[in-house]
């Protein structure tokens, strides 16, 4: 990015009229793969906040248009923006412009377009579509593009639209990328929660790689949604 538009923007200017020191240096514990020089330390609830008023007064298509951003930040705030865009093929465009961008787990995690989620009649109405995305994302060999297509998965597939066959697409991920097994193993703790049968028998399958096998059951144990009686269970099935 160029100087002029980092220093000049009028986003970028209220980012930092925005910026909360102490904040700052909490986010540069939790994100280690970012340098804090990247921070200027925006919390998220003002960063939302900011992401609405943009896409209220449509000043945000220059902004989103202009990527790679240099700061955390404008990142996050455009991980906002497109999360709250209406159009499907819009939304969907901007995603598939915006991943190959995503440096950190926190962006990853915050981009969330609600498009996604839209149902009718109790099915999804991108169903299709976000499903065909979702198999060339896991399919990446860009760490949170991978992380960004489980955690779909994740939110959207674990309930009516559930298919063992998308369980069987995570469960089959290799990766020595410590974001994607993280992710992973988000995945079935959370599964451990709404699918059971199916998730508990991958487990006893082993049919994870012993870190993220481990790494599941101990986030399904640590879940208020996991049953006292299942988590004794899933207990006898930790590797070592």
């Amino acid at each position: 990015m160029s100087e002029s538009y980092r220093v000049d923007t009028i986003i970028y200017n209220r980012l930092c009229e925005m910026q909360d020191e102490t904040y700052r240096s909490f986010q540069a514990s939790l994100i280690p793969e970012l340098k804090a020089e990247r921070m200027i330390g925006v919390r998220t609830p003002e960063l939302r906040s900011y992401a609405k008023e943009l896409l209220k007064s449509g000043d945000y298509t220059e902004f989103i248009s202009t990527l790679p951003h240099e700061y955390f930040d404008e990142m996050q705030l455009h991980a906002f923006i497109i999360s709250e865009l209406k159009d499907f093929e819009q939304c969907m465009s901007e995603v598939e412009r915006f991943l190959p961008h995503v440096d950190n787990w926190a962006t990853c995690d915050q981009l969330s377009p609600k498009i996604f989620g839209k149902k009718k009649s109790g099915r999804l109405v991108y169903s299709d579509s976000l499903l065909e995305r979702i198999n060339k994302w896991i399919e990446s060999d860009h760490t949170y593009t991978v992380r960004f297509g489980i955690k779909m998965l994740m939110q959207h597939y674990l309930d009516d639209e559930f298919d063992v066959s998308y369980m069987d697409r995570v469960a089959a991920i290799r990766s020595d990328e410590y974001y994607i097994n993280m992710m992973i193993a988000w995945y079935f703790a959370t599964a451990l929660a709404k699918k059971w049968d199916e998730s508990q028998a991958v487990l006893k399958e082993c049919r994870l790689d012993k870190w993220t096998h481990n790494k599941a059951i101990q986030k399904a144990i640590e879940s208020r949604r996991i049953e006292d009686e299942q988590k004794a269970f899933l207990r006898t099935l930790k590797r070592k």
